[in-house]
């Protein structure tokens, strides 16, 4: 009988080595994190800076791949990766080295990229989400600085006098003790605004919460649309005035700041409609009908707003509601259209 051998082994080269040999695929598997996130590395961040070959693949060398796996390293550990890809490799492992592992519990956290919002997020698995490609997509400003605390309590003791642009707080279950705790943690941090990723709540918690001006958002949400919400957020913070005072949680800024911008107008999405007919999926059509009901209720309850106050109160945050729904219904429009083939221009 003849004996099969065994492939042989491969040798890893030197790390010394300039020669292009790793693609894409296999350098990400080696870290064990998606391509897509890799590309965004790449080509959001600059991060690494492979080689291309002729036929147009990225090409890898040793040492693009032990820069790749210590930024993962970094980031597993709570570094966001827009603070640090412009480090030199020996600046990353100093960092590595650094006994404080989670950005701003401490004295040695690394220098961040000049005007980066600052997120304090409790909730070690959101903070993870929030590295991933899907996520970091919808988001127009530099990447925040993030500070990740396990929990409420932690985060109230680390507090610092700096103002916090977002606190955002992962709840399975929103809880009426944890609400004035959250408030507490917000005034602690001067948040300048407050959102809450939730999964299970009674009604009066979740009016209580929306009627402090914070942002709410009911899981499971996919990464998608996660990003839409938090890139809502995200723009209407840094749309607003850097000398305007922090926005303490009991006296929050006008809620519909949060609400993204239309991307696509009502002729727009009425020719969508139309097109959509041609097709074997209706999701088109019956999206961007969705999308001209929630327009025209987001400016109907702005409309609203000027009332007595505690009409107004709840007019905001329908406003605020309907804003965030359209900007979620319009990313599902725009990956619906991807699919379809359609062009949204």
């Amino acid at each position: 009988m003849t004996s099969r051998k065994s492939p042989p082994a491969l040798t890893p080269a030197p790390a010394d080595a300039t020669g292009p040999v790793f693609r894409s695929g296999a350098v990400a598997r080696m870290a064990r994190m998606p391509v897509a996130t890799l590309r965004v590395w790449e080509q959001r961040y600059c991060a690494v800076h492979p080689s291309t070959a002729p036929s147009g693949h990225r090409l890898y060398s040793p040492a693009d791949l032990q820069r790749v796996m210590l930024l993962r390293q970094l980031t597993e550990k709570g570094h966001a990766i827009g603070s640090i890809a412009a480090l030199d490799f020996a600046q990353l492992q100093e960092i590595a080295r650094m006994p404080a592992a989670r950005m701003g519990s401490g004295p040695d956290a690394p220098t961040r990229a000049a005007g980066a919002p600052t997120w304090v997020v409790v909730g070690t698995a959101l903070a993870t989400r929030l590295q991933r490609a899907a996520v970091l997509r919808h988001m127009a400003y530099p990447a925040p600085k993030v500070a990740v605390f396990d929990s409420l309590a932690e985060a109230s003791a680390a507090a610092s006098a700096k103002t916090a642009d977002l606190l955002l707080w992962q709840a399975p279950v929103l809880r009426p003790g944890k609400v004035a705790e959250l408030q507490q943690v917000s005034q602690a941090w001067h948040a300048r605004h407050t959102a809450v990723l939730y999964r299970f709540s009674q009604a009066p918690i979740i009016k209580t919460l929306a009627d402090t001006g914070s942002s709410l958002l009911r899981e499971p949400a996919d990464d998608d649309m996660l990003g839409a919400w938090l890139g809502s957020i995200d723009r209407g913070l840094q749309s607003a005035s850097p000398d305007a005072a922090p926005a303490d949680i009991e006296h929050p800024a006008d809620p519909a700041s949060a609400a993204a911008p239309r991307r696509f107008d009502d002729a727009m999405l009425t020719t969508i409609a139309g097109l959509s007919s041609t097709l074997a999926c209706e999701c088109p059509r019956h999206i961007a009908e969705l999308l001209m009901q929630l327009t025209s209720f987001e400016a109907y309850s702005a409309s609203c707003i000027h009332r007595d106050a505690p009409d107004a109160q709840l007019h905001a945050y329908l406003q605020q509601v309907a804003g965030t729904a359209r900007s979620l219904f319009e990313s599902a429009l725009e990956r619906v259209a991807l699919h379809d083939g359609l062009s949204l221009r």
